[in-house]
């Protein structure tokens, strides 16, 4: 199994009108950029980052709103998933990279698929690691999620930790921990993610990608049950599961996602 040995981890800000970006980069070479999960921040990929950096430049950005990173732009309105994908956009040009692989898990490889079909020109390939596919059915019935009322008690962080819990591995509580210290960090906007996924017409965008796609799946998470829709909806796509797969895949396994993803990159 690879360790992170030898390829440090850098932390940064760029700035945008609302503020600022943080990201985290390892490495040199060719531009992949990961996009973490509602209400994740950059550390989801703590673990790829040095992995993934050995041969390429790898960056994990907070999506605005998200982390330590400001948030979008939306005037008095909800987040929207154009918002966060104009961020990504923001972060490349400020980087100075024309062109990249996105990276996206869970809300990720929805902000993916965004910045994929408003900017192709951007985007070399793409991977929607356990990405759900909500359509106008899906629209209807997507449930509340992260979305626990403070508490004075404090009985908002057990709710929390056990609607989560059911879905990561037994004896990693450091991973419910990052989660809950993410959740906390951006506050009671913690659930707009998952809201501006659930207004967000997806139907309508994917038929606009054009570069190659890897569909990520795990089967221990919950949008395994989309994975055979996806194919069906992009039937030139890639498919890899990886197997014990949970919600936190990259930071659960983070050696065998760096795989999965460096094999689709080299390829690419």
């Amino acid at each position: 199994m690879e360790t992170d040995q030898g390829v440090p981890v850098r932390r940064g800000y760029v700035g945008v009108p609302t503020g600022q970006i943080h990201f985290a980069q390892a490495g040199t070479g060719t531009p992949v950029l990961m996009l973490h999960q509602t209400p994740r921040s950059w550390t989801e990929f703590q673990y790829v980052l040095p992995l993934l950096g050995r041969d390429r430049r790898a960056i994990a950005m907070d999506t605005l709103g998200y982390g330590a990173s400001s948030p979008p732009d939306v005037g008095d309105g909800p987040d929207t998933v154009e918002a966060y994908a104009d961020g990504v956009i923001r972060l490349l040009d400020a980087l100075g990279i024309d062109r990249a692989a996105l990276v996206g898990h869970h809300t990720g490889g929805i902000i993916a698929v965004e910045v994929a079909a408003a900017h192709p020109e951007r985007v070399t390939g793409v991977v929607l690691s356990c990405t759900p596919l909500v359509d106008e059915q899906g629209r209807r019935n997507r449930p509340e999620v992260d979305g626990a009322p403070v508490a004075a008690d404090g009985s908002h962080l057990t709710e929390l930790w056990g609607a989560r819990r059911p879905y990561y591995p037994a004896g990693r509580p450091d991973l419910l921990e990052d989660y809950i210290a993410d959740a906390l960090r951006c506050g009671p906007r913690r659930a707009e993610g998952h809201r501006a996924v659930a207004r967000f017409e997806m139907e309508r965008r994917i038929p606009l990608l054009r570069c190659p796609v890897l569909l990520l799946g795990a089967p221990g998470d919950i949008a395994y049950q989309d994975l055979p829709r996806w194919s069906a909806a992009l039937p030139e796509a890639r498919t890899t599961v990886i197997d014990g797969g949970l919600v936190p895949l990259p930071d659960h396994l983070p050696a065998e996602f760096t795989a999965a993803v460096r094999i689709f990159l080299d390829e690419l």
